[in-house]
């Protein structure tokens, strides 16, 4: 896969995010305000000055509209932008790439969801006319079906690797317990998670991200811009999105123990930042965990760890907010939620805060000689999916 990339050539340099959970109490237009808002002010710009906008949101609008209007856009060029959970990073991968060609100087990606009080329990895209024939699993049996698969190939005894999720929800939890905008603040033992009701094959609801509203935004500037408005930039390194073909779906021998376009992705990714050893070389990583064997998995599709390892790295530790590859210190999907419109500009904001040394004490995680960090996010199902990867640092390499 050949892609150039725009290393070092635009810069995140206001960010916000609203909390997440059921806000019974606020209107879309009302989250998409107060991310607005956030970001504009940690930018020190107001938004008539931003050049153009790109709004990120899966369920909840259908045009630029919905953003023009809540913000008082006039005469601003507003695009929506949908591509399945990774709406949110794509909304900023469209932006980022708009200012690094002139097209213009300044640009917002905003994506926010609201869809707690739709009377849907889960999540709901748009009715698409279909023929009928598609698959009719759901998302939960589609990745539960990894756990079997990884315990064949790699010959864990699956009990085992039932406590190994368990363990990644656990860790996530700790993490989102020390985070004010998460959706679900406490903590929960692998232990009480394991004896939990199943819902899909071995995964009970506490292996599964929770359903959110909110919204989150950033605003990016040419990188020789950058410190007209802030000094603690983020520059962009990389970002790549990947789309599958489907043929996963028909494939009677699937491996469900990979997801080839989220590896596809990080390859390309790694090859714009220049990347040879991801565990050495970033810092920290925010991975769409909408399940937990999906998180699991992705520390070997994303080189975090080996092939068939990955169960063991959890055990150990080496993923924890102290350990050698802090993932998801915010809590992930699995604690912060999943409002999908803004869960890729949520993890983004995430490394903001840890890479500028502003997380809260009790979730900051140590720099080291690496300042760089990781995003990741997925959309779809394994044998149908898209996928994104961004890599952003605070140092111009």
């Amino acid at each position: 896969m050949a892609s150039h990339g725009i290393k070092d050539q635009v810069a995140i340099v206001g960010m916000g995010c609203t909390s997440f959970g059921e806000h019974w109490d606020k209107s879309l237009d009302d989250l998409i305000i107060e991310a607005a808002q956030k970001a504009t002010k940690s930018a020190g710009i107001e938004t008539d000055s931003i050049d153009a906008y790109w709004f990120g949101t899966s369920q909840s609008a259908a045009s630029g509209i919905a953003l023009a209007t809540p913000l008082r856009l006039s005469g601003k060029p507003v695009t929506r932008v949908e591509n399945y959970c990774a709406t949110g990073s794509e909304s900023l991968r469209q932006a980022c790439y708009a200012v690094a060609s002139g097209a213009y100087d300044s640009a917002m990606a905003l994506g926010a969801e609201k869809v707690k009080d739709s009377g849907y329990q889960g999540l709901n895209a748009f009715p698409i006319p279909t023929d009928g024939t598609n698959r009719t699993l759901t998302a939960a049996a589609m990745f539960s079906l990894i756990l079997p698969s990884y315990a064949k190939r790699y010959e864990v005894d699956e009990d085992e690797l039932r406590y190994v999720i368990a363990r990644i929800a656990q860790k996530n939890h700790f993490n989102g317990s020390r985070n004010e905008l998460a959706q679900f603040r406490r903590e929960v033992s692998a232990e009480k998670i394991c004896e939990m009701p199943s819902i899909a094959g071995r995964l009970s609801v506490m292996d599964c991200a929770g359903v959110a509203d909110g919204a989150a935004a950033a605003i990016v500037v040419r990188a020789e811009d950058a410190h007209k408005y802030t000094d603690k930039p983020l520059y962009v390194k990389a970002l790549s999105v990947v789309a599958g073909d489907s043929s996963g779906l028909v494939d009677p021998d699937f491996d469900f123990t990979t997801l080839p376009e989220c590896a596809a992705a990080a390859g390309d990714a790694y090859a714009q930042a220049g990347i040879e050893d991801p565990r050495k070389e970033l810092a920290m990583a925010e991975v769409h965990d909408c399940f937990t064997p999906t998180e699991m998995i992705l520390m070997e599709d994303l080189g975090f760890c080996e092939k068939g390892t990955a169960w063991q790295e959890v055990l150990n530790g080496s993923f924890d907010l102290d350990g050698e590859m802090p993932v998801n210190t915010d809590g992930g999907l699995k604690a912060f939620g999943h409002p999908v419109g803004a869960s890729g500009l949520r993890m983004f904001y995430e490394t903001w805060l840890q890479l500028r040394s502003e997380a809260p004490s009790e979730r900051s995680i140590s720099l080291g000689q690496s300042k760089q960090a990781l995003v990741h996010n997925l959309g779809g199902y394994p044998g149908e999916m898209v996928s994104f990867v961004g890599i952003v640092g605070s140092e111009v390499s």
